[in-house]
């Protein structure tokens, strides 16, 4: 016979108003009202009445996990709204406002992040005047329906929108994202994408240093250009052609220094130059084998760039560029852009922008709020800050959150509620 204590015998009833899914969601929407979201929405973006609640609900939908427009209906449960300091918009809603969107209100809501990333690093969240580093790469949002706008296959043979993003690579922020079909290739507008990002860097407070780096799909002269315009130190994958081919042969075997490599394996680093006054750096490395090989077999990796310091050491820091590739993989899986809702290409950029900004807030409440400095991952966040059930009650004319006791993290939530309650911007 089951327990009285058995899931089993529960009596289950969804009658409670005062309850708050995602109650943690108060951590964003206060530093949202801190950086006045819903006002800069009103004021940047002209699509239909309201924008500013409508981009609000978006926003803070995908901070609590929202894959697509219909998520956003569990921010209307009980009295989650409570907490978000706005109207909650239902999901028809949600679709009809991003479906009005064109390519100019796209360039609106580019306004709007921008504005975003700047009010929050005035805040504390910004490098001020150190350096800071930006990693450039593209990726696949795949789709199923053949139906959506602009979705087409591209070089990896898979059907969706190939978006052009860049990240900062201290943090893991989302400085600049440009939405592009799918058949567009890596390289497509990457100039053009180059000059705004840093002009939006420099307007945001990016004041020190900054460097670029990219792999093979954006080595072009172009890109080379628009760095050196712009004073901007780069690193890039050269692809190998025959030109760096014969300049990496040319390369007197004694200049090899040996670098660690996997315990399988050896590695070494050159350099040459190359080009318009580049300086090429080159990583070979070669693996271990049971029989050896009569000729040694080598694999080369070079890169064009323009930084200082020595080969090692700018290799080294070359690799680590891979970090964007965890930026994106949390942009995907944590805020929503792994899926594109709408059949409509310009529905899908706007999502691809608040998807962006949404996984900026995150950094920003954890920057601002919790002191971390680092890149933190969203699944991470979200269970431990954002993702706590909750109950609103009043008491002297005044709302209170109740949440659970003896949760694990209740004192940073606490801190940080307190440190975001006190910011001034």
């Amino acid at each position: 016979m089951p327990s009285s204590h058995s899931p089993s015998r529960l009596s289950v009833m969804f009658d409670d108003d005062h309850a708050v899914a995602s109650a943690g969601l108060a951590l964003v929407a206060t530093l949202s009202e801190k950086l006045g979201l819903t006002e800069a929405v009103d004021e940047l973006v002209d699509v239909g009445p309201f924008p500013g609640k409508r981009v609000a609900t978006l926003v803070h939908a995908m901070v609590a996990g929202a894959q697509c427009i219909d998520d956003a209906d569990v921010l209307r449960s009980g009295s989650t709204g409570v907490v978000l300091g706005h109207p909650v918009m239902a999901p028809s809603t949600l679709g009809t406002f991003l479906r009005k969107f064109s390519f100019g209100h796209l360039r609106q809501l580019d306004k709007l992040s921008e504005t975003m990333l700047t009010r929050a690093w005035g805040a504390g969240a910004g490098p001020g005047e150190e350096s800071m580093t930006i990693d450039m790469d593209s990726t696949i949002c795949e789709v199923s329906g053949k139906k959506k706008h602009g979705a087409a296959y591209g070089y990896s043979k898979v059907l969706g929108y190939h978006p052009l993003l860049a990240t900062r690579s201290e943090t893991g922020e989302v400085l600049h994202v440009r939405f592009r079909k799918g058949s567009a290739s890596s390289g497509r507008g990457a100039e053009r994408f180059v000059r705004e990002l840093v002009g939006r860097c420099r307007r945001a407070g990016a004041a020190g240093p900054l460097t670029l780096r990219a792999d093979s799909g954006f080595y072009s002269r172009h890109v080379v250009k628009a760095c050196r315009d712009h004073e901007v130190a780069y690193s890039i994958t050269a692809p190998q052609n025959p030109g760096v081919k014969k300049a990496i042969s040319g390369i007197d075997e004694g200049t090899w220094t040996p670098i660690e490599y996997t315990d399988n394996g050896e590695a070494w680093v050159a350099e040459t130059g190359y080009g318009d006054g580049h300086r090429l750096i080159v990583r070979r490395t070669r693996l271990a084998e049971t029989q050896p090989a009569f000729f040694p077999v080598f694999r080369y990796h070079a890169f064009i760039t323009n930084r200082v310091g020595d080969a090692v050491s700018l290799d080294a820091d070359h690799r680590r560029h891979a970090v964007v590739e965890l930026a994106i993989r949390d942009l995907k899986e944590g805020s929503g852009l792994s899926h594109c809702p709408s059949g409509d290409f310009s529905a899908n950029g706007a999502w691809a922008v608040l998807a962006t900004l949404a996984h900026n807030l995150v950094r920003w409440v954890t920057k601002l709020g919790l002191g971390i400095d680092g890149p933190v991952v969203m699944k991470t966040v979200r269970r431990r800050y954002f993702a706590v059930p909750g109950r609103i009650t009043r008491r002297a004319r005044r709302r209170q959150l109740h949440l659970p006791t003896k949760w694990p993290w209740a004192e940073q939530w606490t801190t940080c509620f307190e440190r975001l309650c006190a910011l001034r911007t």
